[in-house]
């Protein structure tokens, strides 16, 4: 599973995530959050760093992760507590106005991650945004012990039809992080 690479690369992981610039990311879910003061649910928060970004903009963290020392490192820095938990024990409803999972959910198989969209959709609002983000291709693979499903466009809505109508965008990024620019990235917005 995914969670023995974070808990045994944990410092070397924080320190090349924790400044990476996300701000184009950013600014595409502030503009679409339904509120500008809520609750927000950073699933899969890895080093804090969206946790601390959102926080310091005044809005009320949820930050959730399933590597204990991730959480650990993670909440020293937001200031905060992490939740350590599974992803797939989601157990919010109609709390948050949105839900921010940067390459988390990616690491779960294709069945779990149908389980997770149900959960967050439960945990939104109604007008609350969700944004999420996975390797961009056709086949899923292993990688340094860490499983990553992949998704198109296509591959996406073939696995899950029913939420065709909740997204509102779909684009591919590269890799922020220095000599990784070659790496793409499915992100994807949805709405309640």
């Amino acid at each position: 599973m995914s969670v023995d690479f974070y808990n045994k690369n944990a410092e070397s992981f924080f320190s090349q995530t924790v400044e990476a610039d996300m701000s184009m990311l950013y600014k595409k879910f502030l503009d679409r959050l339904p509120a500008k003061k809520g609750k927000i649910l950073d699933l899969g928060c890895g080093s804090g760093r969206d946790s601390k970004f959102f926080k310091d903009m005044g809005f009320e963290i949820v930050a959730m992760d399933l590597s204990e020392e991730l959480g650990e490192k993670a909440s020293e820095y937001i200031g905060q507590e992490v939740i350590v938990k599974d992803m797939r024990e989601l157990d919010f409803e109609d709390e948050f106005i949105g839900v921010w999972a940067c390459a988390s959910i990616l690491h779960l198989p294709i069945e779990d991650i149908g389980i997770v969209l149900e959960k967050i959709f439960k945990s939104l609002k109604n007008g609350g945004v969700f944004y999420s983000s996975f390797k961009y291709g056709e086949r899923d693979y292993i990688k340094d012990g860490r499983e990553f499903t992949c998704f198109t466009e296509e591959r996406f809505f073939k696995c899950f039809p029913q939420y065709r109508d909740r997204v509102v965008e779909i684009f591919q990024t590269s890799d922020v992080r220095a000599g990784r620019e070659d790496e793409k990235w499915f992100n994807i917005f949805f709405e309640k």
